[in-house]
């Protein structure tokens, strides 16, 4: 960069603000300029699996209160935590207050 240009980008109001912006948009951490901080607030859809199961319309219309459908996962087996429908961690189900949790016990590697 030549003298003149980096005086004009130093003297510019906007300098200052863009330098906070690009350092809040540093991943927490990372020291090493990542933009990862710009996408750290978008939501994520999250959804804990505890199993599934495969009926037929004629089982689905016969369903009524107090009915139950029996899962393919064995009692005990961790629940699949999947963030936007792919499968990142596993856990174990339970309760805090009064509410159903999931305790991470595996994390799931990508491939």
């Amino acid at each position: 960069m030549d003298d003149r240009v980096r005086e004009e980008a130093e003297a510019s109001p906007a300098a200052p603000a863009a330098a906070g912006a690009a350092a809040e948009a540093e991943a927490p951490g990372t020291g090493d300029g990542s933009r990862l901080g710009l996408v750290l607030d978008v939501p994520l859809e999250v959804t804990v699996e505890i199993g599934s199961a495969r009926m037929r319309v004629r089982e689905i219309l016969q369903l009524a209160k107090g009915s139950v459908i029996e899962l393919d996962r064995p009692a005990g087996e961790p629940a699949d935590v999947l963030v936007n429908g792919r499968v990142i961690a596993r856990g174990e189900v339970t309760v805090v207050e009064g509410r159903l949790s999931v305790r991470i016990v595996e994390i799931v590697g990508g491939s």
